[in-house]
Parts: C-alpha cells; structure tokens; sequence
C-alpha cells in the first residue's frame, strides 16, 4: 500500500492510491497526502471544478506519522507527495532540508487574504513555503454555571485567573480552575510569547536560542505556584480521560484555541446541565495585551513535486472558496485563516448552541485571529517541544525550580542545534 501511496504522478498511479475520485482524467493529476476531518468533500469540491487539474488524496496519517513518511521520502529522495499538509509549526523544520518549494512567485495574488500573523509563520526570510489554511487562536472556555454558583467574575487577567482559581479551592468546589498539562508542548510555547519570549530568531544557518528568559520564568513560577497549592491540574493533555476531564467538570475553564469547540460536543462522558462560554484569553496586568496561537496547518509544495505550477494551484485553491471553506468549518470545525470567509458575517455571526447560542467568534476569537502578529519556531522544533516537555514537568513534580528546568531547556536546545550544524548566538 505505501509503494503504491509514493507512486508518481501519472493519471493511472495516481487514480490507483487515490481515496477519492479522479473526475477529469485527462488532466495533471496531483497526489495530496493530508488528514482533516472530511477531507474527501473539499477534495471533490476541487475537482469538480477543476479541469486541468485534478487532486489525488491518501491519508498516510496525522502529525509524526506522516513526517516519519515525508522524511523518508526526503532521505531517499523520492516518493514524497507533490502537496503536503504540514501543522504550522513544523514547517520550518524542512526548510533547512530543502524539502518544501519557495512559493514567492505563486502567491503575489493571495498574500491579501491572509493576515501578516498568519503569513508570517509560513515565510522564512524572504520566501513563503507554504498557504495558510486554519489557525488556532487562543480563547478561554469556562464553565458558566460553575463560575455563577461559586460567584466566581470572569478574569480578564492572570492575576485576576490565579485569585479565582483559590477562590473555587476556598469555596469547597470539587472543580479546579484548568489542568496545566506536562505535554502541552505549543501551549506552554504560546503562554511564553504571550508574555514577551522570543525565542528563536534564524537567518539560514544562524540560529538565536534565548529560552531561559525573564518572560518564560515568569509564566513558569506562575503555573508552579498553582500546581504547588493543588489549584490546577497536571494531567497530560489529548487522552481519553483528559477528554472526558474537559466535560465532566473536573475543571472550571481551559485556555484553548479556536479549533477545540469543535471537539467538545464529541467528548464522552459530559457533565448534565453545563453551560459553556468563551472569553478572551487573559491578558498579563498592566501589559500591552497580546494574543496568541496554537496549532494550526497549511499546504506545502515539496521540492519532488513533478509540476510546481499544478501544485501550486492546488496548494492555493484547495481552501480558497467559500464553499470549500462551508465544508471545513461545518464538516471539520476549522478556524478558517482565509480573510474572504473571516470576515463574512456567515463566520463572524456563526452562532454555536454547544455555547447557548452565543458567538464565540465575533466575542473572542476573531479578534485573536487579527491581532496575532505571528511567531517564529524553531527549525528543529520537534526536538524544543521535547525538551519543553521536560522541562514543565521536572517543575510540575518538583524535581527542578522554573530557573534550573529553563537552564537546562536552553542547554539542551543549544546543544543539539550546534551539533546539528547551526551557529548558536
């Protein structure tokens, strides 16, 4: 099955590993390998009205078991796919390997419909190397029914969001006020920068690592007095328990992006009678308030791909309509990054009854979306996330202070950036 996924492009090869149906046979047929939810009717929307293009999608699989296919192909240089999805933050990882085209001169005609935050996370200097398809910004969903029976006010800060965290523990509620997972990985990354972290700056080869910062300390000691003082939770995130944690009232909010209301319907194990809202992220006392991002995807054309123009389309196209979009949001629960479909009042006014009917777009997540300025990753962001991962939790258990845990996360990170042929600063 998988020779038969890395085959090449030739209508015949490509029709035979396709999961979906090759409408114009004639055409430049193009091999897609993706996983969104209900992907199938996007790609059939698109070659629908395609003529001389047409996509062939395989799912190989999600996150690192594609990567793993993807690298392989890489090393061996063949078999990778013409168009890839990639989740934004790993884009920059295959860059350095010359694994992704530079879409520069594909993409004059579209830039505008994209906001510099968004754009910004798929370019590396002076080139694109991938569209923007969804985006995570970052709200807070809460429990209003828990928040209204311990009295608890929405908090606009952390400050305010640690106070009422003891005030539920002070008032004998049975709910924490959010779980701070050991694997959160971009979550964590995302609270840095919201607080000023900036840790990598690349220019080629030339790579800054500033991880043991005075903004990453202070996010750090912040959820380290939390979990010291049994307020918040520690559990790994993305489990079936977690999941069900989520829904069950195990905790009275999260910080999450805009894709997880999507999820939550589908969690089993849900609490009768809850009643959920959105707010805005908390923002750091007497700071200019930021916004942030977690996760989020977009469509890469690799350097193997046998016709760059035919890709590029698909690349381009594949999510730039309305009706592609309707299927992504209503089908897929995507955070639309495609200004056109934005900013409608389909999306902006879009009411959710999972919330009571309010609009959580235009009340939070819109507003996140447009003032997210963008963040640089790392190019070996897989091995930070590792790290980080390490970090959190030698705090979270006690094993390390915030200092010694961030002052190992930048040795470590340095280390194998240097051993990986970069010049650190």
């Amino acid at each position: 099955m998988l020779a038969a996924t890395l085959s090449g492009c030739s209508t015949g090869a490509a029709e035979a590993s396709c999961q979906n149906k090759i409408v114009n046979s004639a055409a430049t047929v193009v091999n897609v390998w993706a996983w969104y939810p209900e992907f199938e009717s996007v790609v059939d929307l698109f070659n629908n009205t395609h003529d001389k293009v047409q996509v062939c999608w395989t799912n190989v699989g999600a996150g690192n078991d594609e990567y793993t296919k993807f690298s392989t192909a890489i090393e061996a240089g063949s078999g990778a796919p013409d168009v890839i999805m990639l989740e934004t933050e790993v884009v920059q990882s295959y860059i350095p390997r010359d694994a992704l085209a530079d879409l520069t001169s594909y993409t004059a005609d579209i830039k505008q419909n994209y906001s510099e935050g968004a754009w910004a996370d798929e370019s590396s200097g002076a080139g694109v190397y991938a569209i923007p398809v969804d985006g995570g910004p970052v709200g807070m969903l809460y429990r209003k029914d828990i928040f209204d029976k311990y009295g608890i006010a929405v908090p606009t800060t952390w400050e305010e969001y640690a106070a009422a965290a003891q005030a539920l523990k002070d008032a004998g509620s049975t709910s924490m006020i959010t779980d701070f997972a050991g694997n959160g990985r971009a979550y964590q990354q995302a609270l840095f920068a919201q607080a000023g972290s900036i840790p990598y700056t690349v220019d080629g080869t030339n790579v800054t690592v500033d991880l043991n910062d005075a903004a990453s300390l202070k996010v750090l000691t912040y959820w380290q007095d939390l979990v010291s003082k049994g307020l918040v939770g520690t559990e790994d995130a993305s489990t079936t328990d977690y999941n069900t944690h989520l829904v069950d009232g195990t905790y009275a909010s999260t910080i999450a992006a805009a894709w997880l209301p999507g999820y939550l319907a589908g969690f089993t194990g849900a609490e009768s009678g809850a009643v959920w809202q959105a707010a805005p992220i908390p923002q750091w006392a007497g700071e200019t308030p930021k916004q942030v991002n977690i996760g989020g995807s977009a469509f890469s054309v690799t350097s193997q791909a046998k016709d760059k123009d035919a890709a590029a389309t698909v690349a381009k196209d594949i999510f730039g309509t309305e009706e592609a979009w309707k299927l992504g949001i209503e089908k897929a629960a995507l955070f639309p990054l495609w200004k056109p479909i934005l900013t409608s009042s389909y999306f902006t006014d879009r009411a959710y009854d999972f919330f009571g009917g309010q609009q959580i777009n235009k009340d939070v997540f819109l507003a996140a979306a447009n003032d997210y300025s963008g963040f640089q990753v790392s190019p070996f962001q897989n091995l930070a996330y590792d790290k980080l991962t390490e970090a959190v939790n030698s705090v979270s258990s006690g094993a390390a202070t915030p200092a010694d845990a961030l002052a190992t996360y930048q040795k470590a990170v340095t280390e194998y950036a240097t051993s990986q042929g970069y010049t650190v600063k």
